[in-house]
């Protein structure tokens, strides 16, 4: 069990836990199981122990006892009677919250599922910015080795021209 704001002085040995600081505040975790041992042993002395009694003490001669020390608690005790007799209005919170948590869990798968969506899409368009600047290369690459081809079959048409020459300045000698 948690308590927010500041501990009250416990002269009960080891009740308080070292608090805790939280964005929430201070807490202090408090065992319950050992304030229900010192309960038996020293009674309920105040109102904190009442609260921890209510919280913890679901025996009836407990129920009673803090019942008449401190009777505004009475109308606590029947809310929650109230509430677990009407097992039809616990199913229907039960069944709520279930459909709650499936939306939220649906939500979530959504969520994820997008994720990964948007992830594999940015790796597909930088695999596609790749591949179009190797197309780019690639085009460009061919346009040069054609440009080289076009010009080596000038030379090529160029040396035998002049080879014809050649032969036929060698032929009239």
């Amino acid at each position: 069990m948690m308590l927010g704001a500041k501990a009250p002085n416990s002269d009960a040995c080891g009740l308080f836990r070292a608090p805790q600081r939280t964005a929430l505040g201070v807490l202090f975790f408090i065992p319950l199981d050992i304030f229900k041992e010192n309960l038996h042993n020293k009674g309920i002395q105040n109102r904190l122990d009442a609260w921890l009694a209510f919280f913890s003490c679901c025996e009836p001669e407990d129920i009673l006892a803090l019942i008449s020390r401190y009777p505004d608690f009475k109308a606590l005790y029947e809310h929650v009677y109230q509430i677990c007799r009407n097992t039809e209005n616990i199913m229907d919170i039960f069944s709520k919250e279930l459909r709650e948590l499936d939306k939220n869990t649906t939500l979530y798968m959504i969520d994820e599922m997008q994720e990964t969506i948007d992830q594999q899409k940015q790796t597909l368009a930088k695999n596609e910015r790749a591949l179009a600047e190797s197309e780019q290369a690639l085009a460009e690459s061919e346009k040069a080795l054609a440009e080289k081809d076009k010009a080596l079959a000038e030379k090529d048409a160029r040396i035998k021209e002049l080879e014809a020459l050649l032969r036929s300045g060698n032929d009239r000698q």
